[in-house]
């Protein structure tokens, strides 16, 4: 039997669709035959960049951190749309590293609200149409510094394993309405506006498969996710890094 993967009938939304790997995941999508939601919180001129790309897509404005936005970026969607069936959280708030004991409070704060709170919000408001449907896919972008814990990464890895906790556990909950939750972690990916000149080599030589991978080597991985291929596969936390980080049984 020959498989592709046919999301064609389905809405999906991706929040931060107007990043580089936003924008990458949200053609992906739709390139399977997704309507998409284009989730956006500033970048309006990015978004209606990405809207003329993409025939029969719809830009949404909202802070994922905010309840009473998110409820209304939901309305609107399925006013435009229909109520989505994928849900992608991307959206992340970036912030400057450091060591744990110079990081302001503010960034631990704006981690745990941009992964944690955000997947929950998003779920509150997007689930209880999946459930009455029973068929749903939600699909969280995680990182492998969640499985490093590398110098200078506290509020960032505090974050996705807060975000990581409510995923699984989230998982248990719906999957008997037919809703899978998984993750898919990125390593350190490279892109038009990332190249891989001038990356240190030290960390391309501890990739066992000895390449940069790209940010459509994510986006595969979440329309796989999304599709009718992986119908019985929740609850997954999913590097696509090369090997890089490895989870372990």
């Amino acid at each position: 039997m020959r498989m592709k993967i046919d999301l064609t009938g389905r809405v999906a939304l991706v929040t931060g669709a107007t990043g580089e790997l936003g924008r990458v995941i949200t053609r992906t999508l739709a390139g399977c035959g997704a309507r998409v939601a284009i989730h956006y919180h500033n970048a309006a001129d990015r978004a209606a960049a990405l809207q003329k790309e993409l025939p029969g897509s719809q830009i949404f404005q909202a802070d994922i951190t905010d309840k009473a936005a998110v409820d209304r970026m939901r309305d609107a969607v399925k006013h435009s749309l229909g109520a989505p069936d994928i849900i992608v959280t991307n959206a992340v708030i970036q912030y400057q590293w450091t060591k744990v004991l110079e990081q302001s409070p503010a960034d631990y704060r704006s981690q745990f609200e941009s992964c944690v709170l955000q997947n929950v919000l998003m779920a509150q408001a997007f689930v209880p149409d999946m459930k009455a449907r029973k068929h749903g896919r939600i699909i969280a972008i995680n990182t492998e510094c969640a499985l490093q814990n590398t110098a200078n990464q506290s509020a960032y890895v505090a974050g996705k394993r807060g975000m990581d906790g409510v995923l699984r556990v989230l998982a248990r909950e719906v999957g008997e309405h037919g809703i899978t939750v998984n993750q898919v972690a990125p390593g350190w990916m490279v892109s038009e506006n990332r190249p891989a000149a001038g990356r240190p080599e030290t960390y391309l030589n501890g990739i066992p498969l000895k390449k940069w991978g790209t940010e459509q080597d994510i986006a595969n991985a979440v329309a796989f996710l999304a599709s009718d291929l992986a119908g019985y596969i929740t609850g997954v936390f999913l590097p696509v890094c090369g090997g890089n980080a490895m989870t372990a049984i």
